[in-house]
């Protein structure tokens, strides 16, 4: 009876790993503090064109987690994700546009990125859209949501 019980056990650990899949696992060390070990999952992930994990490791470099800490990084990785569609990459692209991290700061990007993301989904960019808003011309504004309405995902 034991035997069958661990047989049993067993067989679901693996079937639910094999679920999980690596980004999952890039997930769970992450959410331990083991930022290292996430970015090292996620890298290659990224590099193969996983949005998810291209925006994440966009995210550590932001932060400097696991990573040394890199705006420039940040952006890369924020871009490619934000160019397949990504939501959150395209959030996270918009408010380094704004803020002039790892890129200059262009308020007329930002609201760009911050559009699509609203467009896709993304409930916080409305506030992202309204703050640069404020700092922009009329003109600006509508070149903005022009390059967003003509934008298309790579």
């Amino acid at each position: 009876m034991r035997r069958m019980v661990v047989g049993i056990v067993l067989a679901v650990m693996l079937t639910s790993e094999a679920v999980a899949g690596p980004f999952e696992d890039g997930v769970a060390a992450h959410s331990s503090g083991d930022y290292a070990t996430a970015a090292r999952i996620w890298r290659p992930l990224a590099e193969q064109g996983n949005s998810r994990a291209q925006n994440n490791l966009g995210l550590m470099y932001d932060e400097g987690q696991g990573v040394l800490q890199d705006d420039a990084e940040a952006v890369k990785w924020y871009r490619f994700a934000a160019e397949q569609g990504n939501a959150p990459a395209q959030l996270n692209l918009g408010l380094m546009y704004a803020k002039g991290k790892g890129v200059p700061q262009d308020y007329v990007q930002a609201h760009m990125w911050a559009n699509l993301a609203a467009a896709n989904g993304n409930d916080t960019a409305a506030m992202v859209i309204d703050i640069t808003a404020a700092q922009m011309t009329p003109e600006q504004i509508a070149e903005a949501q022009k390059l967003a309405r003509e934008w298309k995902p790579k």
